[in-house]
């Protein structure tokens, strides 16, 4: 069933309860009730009395319901209640024993508890209670004091006065912090002009920079540097998020079991893409399509999708999709939309395009942790990718039509979920999806790394004449063998410096974002992970902004990607997939390194330990 949430409150189509009778007669073949097919069609109204008893059965003859089916009644009546009422119980009892004894415990803490506590007895309290009484105050509280500020305000001032309070953020966040190490104001100060040096190049290369809309560009980059500061400079955002990529990690382990099953310990253990990556794939995509079926995931999605609908005032299909894509991947995400593809105008689908470049979904996530990578920082770079796609394609490519559906956000069912008969049905059907994804991303890895090393051998070998070692063991820092990840780390040099990287890592960190690009993130992060590459020796600043800036599928493998299950979903609009596929492309690198330029703002010495 389609769940759509508006923005503003509406009362629920009455639905009368059918009476026994009613019940009975619809499920008799020989009893007749108009509707719109054959309303002209006559009522009958004679049965056989030994039919209708074996039929419905809940009659007697005096038109009393019998004690079983009067039990039945009142059972399927309190069931969910009582069945919530004990969760509301349990983890009443769960909490306040965890807090009392666990509260100063490492590892357990009071947050985490209490808020899954909050959010289950929310939960629980809205299920009873219509969410109008308590959002009706709200909104009445809003309209009368934010609002009426908002609207004394000269209109003509509104975008002038938001970005003001912007900078005034971006600049206070990053600067009141004592100087640590290298990381010293300049730096920051670096970061904060490479950030400005990307908005003002959106700026100027936009298809209209006069539609530009300010509230959703100066929302979005507000919104992406406030959650990195929640969770590179609190201790609560960093529990929280730490928290997160804890579940995550361990998702690694229940695909790993099943992995020792069919080969054995060892074989689990190897660090190969192959063993490692791919069964924590296949089952996150199993149970996310599972979730699905049950309706968690729509729910879940369709909450964060109306949250950035209001707050930055995007198309309902703009909004589901940039809250999707960090859960279930780019292509799975535009899936979630499929019923309006025929109608999204250009700049939505070039919204929906960015997204997928400029973040990585989950399925992958928990298996960069895995490798050894920063968490905290894969995690809190893919919430940060939501506002910022948002921000980053409306600068690129303005809206210039009116979106269907501008003004509410609705999940539409998926047409493979009508045929699947229970959520165990629903996991299989995942199960089969994921190896084939799986299958996909292998193919595709093998042939595009293939390709890579192909150009790379030719370019060696033309090298050769110009006097470059074709030897690995002969290369030092001036003998190096040409490439094209060497040709974009000089090309991307001047990118690592705007992001803040100290000096000494400059062209390291430049080859990692080329590698991402030409390859993959995998092999990038890959390379910074291992212990037997020179990026091992990097400064921690440089590792951070170089783990946020290689975080999204924005490289060559992806593009290809995206054209063809986008394109598969609406053949109509494959054309216009194409035409905005190259600036999505760069919108979407330009994000990741965006969320890069934040945390060179952000990072230092004397934060909290998150390597």
């Amino acid at each position: 069933m389609a769940t759509n949430d508006n923005i503003e409150p509406s009362a629920p189509p009455y639905s009368a309860q059918p009476t026994a009778f009613q019940q009975q007669s619809s499920s008799s073949t020989d009893i007749g009730y108009p509707d719109e097919k054959n309303a002209s069609a006559p009522v009958q109204y004679a049965v056989d009395p030994e039919k209708q008893s074996t039929q419905a059965g809940s009659l007697r003859g005096d038109g009393r319901s019998s004690l079983p089916t009067v039990i039945l009644r009142l059972v399927e009546r309190f069931f969910w209640k009582v069945v919530q009422i004990a969760l509301f119980i349990v983890f009443s009892v769960w909490w306040i024993y965890g807090l009392v004894k666990y509260r100063h415990t490492d590892g357990k803490g009071w947050l985490i508890p209490s808020l899954i506590y909050i959010a289950i007895c929310l939960r629980i309290f809205f299920n009873f209670v219509p969410s109008s009484l308590v959002m009706r105050p709200v909104r009445t509280v809003w309209k009368h004091t934010a609002v009426r500020v908002y609207d004394r305000v000269p209109t003509h001032l509104h975008h002038i006065l938001a970005a003001l309070i912007a900078v005034a953020v971006f600049l206070i966040g990053t600067f009141v912090p004592e100087e640590t190490g290298d990381n010293t104001r300049a730096n920051r100060a670096i970061s904060v002009f490479g950030l400005m040096v990307m908005l003002g190049l959106l700026t100027l290369t936009s298809q209209n920079w006069k539609l530009i809309p300010w509230r959703t560009v100066i929302g979005g980059m507000l919104s992406q540097y406030i959650i990195a500061i929640f969770v590179l400079r609190t201790k609560a955002g960093y529990d929280i998020f730490k928290f997160i990529s804890d579940m995550a990690r361990a998702l690694l382990g229940f695909a790993k079991d099943g992995l020792i099953f069919l080969t054995d310990e060892d074989l689990a253990n190897s660090n190969w893409f192959l063993t490692g990556v791919i069964p924590a794939i296949i089952f996150f995509i199993a149970l996310v399509q599972m979730l699905y079926h049950v309706g968690f995931l729509a729910w879940f999605i369709q909450k964060f999708a109306v949250f950035f609908f209001w707050s930055l005032r995007v198309s309902g299909a703009e909004a589901i999709v940039a809250s999707a894509t960090p859960f279930i991947g780019q292509g799975e995400s535009a899936v979630l939309i499929r019923p309006f593809m025929d109608h999204l105008t250009k700049a939505e689908i070039h919204q929906i395009m960015t997204c997928g470049f400029a973040t990585i979904a989950g399925s992958v996530l928990v298996a960069y942790i895995g490798m050894g990578l920063n968490p905290q920082a894969l995690v809190s770079s893919c919430i940060m990718s939501i506002p910022a796609t948002l921000a980053v394609s409306k600068m690129r490519w303005p809206e210039t039509e009116e979106p269907i559906t501008m003004g509410k956000v609705e999940v539409p069912k998926n047409e493979e979920d009508e045929e699947t008969v229970n959520a165990l049905h629903a996991f299989t059907n995942g199960s089969w999806l994921g190896l084939k994804i799986g299958a996909t991303i292998v193919a595709c890895l093998l042939t595009t790394i293939a390709f890579v090393a192909l150009i790379n051998g030719l370019l060696k070998w033309w090298g050769s004449y110009w006097g470059m070692v074709t030897d690995p063991l002969l290369v030092d820092e001036n003998n190096k063998i040409l490439s094209i990840q060497l040709i974009l780390s000089y090309c991307l040099y001047p990118v690592a410096w705007l992001l803040g990287v100290p000096k000494q890592d400059l062209l390291s960190v430049a080859e990692l974002i080329g590698t991402k690009v030409v390859i993959n993130e995998f092999k990038a992060f890959a390379d910074l992970v291992d212990p037997k590459q020179k990026f091992v020796d990097m400064l921690p600043r440089s590792k951070l902004i170089a783990t946020y800036a290689c975080c999204g599928f924005g490289n060559i493998g992806s593009l290809g990607i995206q054209i063809g299950v986008l394109s598969t979903i609406s053949p109509k609009r494959s054309g216009d997939v194409v035409k905005v596929s190259i600036s999505a492309f760069l919108c979407g690198v330009l994000c990741t390194l965006t969320s890069a330029s934040i945390a060179g703002m952000l990072y230092n010495d004397g934060m909290i330990d998150m390597s």
